[in-house]
């Protein structure tokens, strides 16, 4: 299946990394990191698409899906920003106009999606969105963690 629906929210299309940057020329990125298999990925799916969490993803980024199969596809784009899904998926990635990673997961901090609640993703996105900010204000190095 070439498209997505809510049931498969990962398109099988390989977005090529200089797509994934062309699209974000004056916004911040948001990249997901996930596949249709994954119950997790899924439920953040639904969660991003309404409510408080839709809302700022929409003030705040464009927002680009990448499949990576059965940890098999797509790993040119998952080595380039840091092998965000090492603990997990689903993962995320911000990324600057400029392409540079400003947040990544890096320990699985939504890899239990389908058990966080509305409120908890959405504290999660919106302490993601401080950090990339402050950072892309400051220049400062890349965090992984939204503390």
């Amino acid at each position: 299946m070439n498209r997505p629906t809510p049931r498969q929210p990962f398109s099988r299309r390989s977005p090529l990394r200089s797509e994934v940057r062309s699209r974000f020329s004056s916004y911040s990125a948001r990249t997901g990191f996930g596949a249709n298999w994954c119950e997790d990925c899924r439920a953040l799916d639904l969660a991003i698409k309404s409510g408080r969490s839709a809302e700022l993803l929409a003030r705040q980024f464009k927002v680009v899906k990448v499949d990576i199969g059965n940890f098999d596809r797509n790993l040119d784009l998952v080595a380039a920003y840091g092998n965000p899904i090492k603990k997990g998926i689903p993962a995320a990635v911000v990324l600057s106009p400029d392409n540079e990673v400003l947040y990544a997961t890096r320990a699985g901090e939504l890899a239990d999606a389908r058990r966080m609640s509305e409120s908890g993703i959405y504290d999660f996105l919106r302490k993601v969105t401080r950090t990339t900010k402050k950072r892309s204000a400051t220049g400062a190095a890349p965090r992984s963690s939204a503390r």
